[in-house]
């Protein structure tokens, strides 16, 4: 059976890295994207350069009938979903909890939480021996924020990575028997768009090892809990943050 993964905000960062990284392993892969439709093409024709088959496919992690429209659009493109990689976040901004719009508030949690809920939602539909499905393994994104609270500037996307560990926990328990494995990378400071440049500098010599992560080594640990070599991982947040806490 061939291994078709899902990688939600694919087209950059982390997600752009993961999607070549299963693609390289033998994977077909479904890049979504929301609004960067130039840079999840990139991805896929680099992705058929090398090899490999790939889509793009569009869906807004806040709207639920695009989430079931994409996952209902990669089978009929690509065959039966057996890997789903939640990656799709943003950060909300960076502001103290007392400076928060009910508007941010709501933003954040509905595509760092929601979103991931309802792609896990149909991802087990799919996936479930109880559904009929063949089993698969599902990759939640956290942070190490989640541990670390980002007092001052992220406590609201810090809030929203602790729900997505909450989740995975509570899911791998909950589908554990059903052939799904549900595992969770919580990445330390990255070399992405998201962190904004000075605050990525400023705190590199927080980091043991002393510089930030490349994309491709968050990949790397994805790739592994994705795999067959982590047959026997469920539930776990591996942490990959360079011996920061």
């Amino acid at each position: 059976m061939d291994k078709v993964t899902l990688v939600t905000g694919g087209s950059r960062g982390i997600g752009a890295a993961t999607a070549k990284a299963c693609a390289a392993a033998g994977h077909k892969v479904a890049v979504n994207y929301v609004n960067g439709n130039d840079a999840a093409e990139a991805v896929v024709a680099a992705i058929e350069a090398a090899g490999g088959t790939a889509m793009a496919v569009r869906a807004d992690m806040a709207n639920e009938a695009e989430i079931v429209t994409m996952f209902e659009t990669v089978e009929a493109e690509l065959g039966p979903i057996t890997g789903l990689v939640n990656n799709a976040g943003i950060n909300g901004g960076q502001a103290r909890v007392d400076e928060l719009t009910d508007a941010a508030i709501a933003e954040v949690l509905n595509i760092n939480v929601r979103g991931c809920f309802l792609c896990a939602r149909e991802a087990v539909k799919r996936m479930s021996t109880r559904h009929g499905g063949h089993g698969g393994a599902i990759v939640n994104i956290s942070s190490g924020s989640a541990k670390l609270g980002n007092p001052g500037s992220g406590v609201l996307y810090a809030a929203s990575k602790g729900a997505v560990n909450s989740l995975t926990i509570g899911l791998s328990q909950e589908v554990g028997g059903e052939g799904i494995r549900v595992n969770a990378v919580a990445p330390g400071l990255t070399e992405t768009d998201m962190p904004a440049r000075e605050k990525l500098d400023g705190a590199v010599n927080t980091v043991p090892m002393g510089r930030a992560a490349e994309p491709e080594e968050i990949a790397a640990a994805i790739l592994f809990l994705l795999s067959d070599d982590a047959s026997y991982v469920a539930g776990a947040n591996l942490r990959v943050g360079g011996g920061r806490l």
